[in-house]
């Protein structure tokens, strides 16, 4: 499995948000953010397969970026940026999508 995982819940329609396009970046030292890959949600909601699974993360600052036009009207995208301070533990970081609102949280 990827070293950073992720899963999309619709809790407006109570399923998980399936073929949702979501990027994965990292900021670099110097500000810039640099893709490190493109996935879709399985219809289970869930990217298990981000990166390979012996990936070297690096500490620092990552961004989900999740299209959600086609399962919100009122949110058409989330990102959500995140601070890795150790890059031995792994990452799961969920979006719950309401119609007006979302929660995102450190996963297990």
């Amino acid at each position: 499995m990827s070293p950073i995982t992720t899963h999309v819940l619709d809790t407006g329609a109570g399923r998980p948000a399936a073929r949702v396009p979501v990027t994965l970046e990292y900021q670099s030292p110097r500000g810039e953010w640099q893709l490190l890959a493109q996935r879709h949600t399985d219809t289970d909601g869930r990217i298990r397969d981000f990166l390979p699974e012996d990936y070297a993360l690096k500490p620092g600052v990552y961004a989900l970026r999740f299209d959600t036009s086609s399962c919100s009207k009122f949110f058409p995208e989330v990102v959500l940026r995140f601070r890795i301070d150790d890059p031995n533990q792994p990452i799961h970081v969920p979006l719950l999508l309401s119609p007006f609102s979302f929660t995102a949280y450190r996963g297990s």
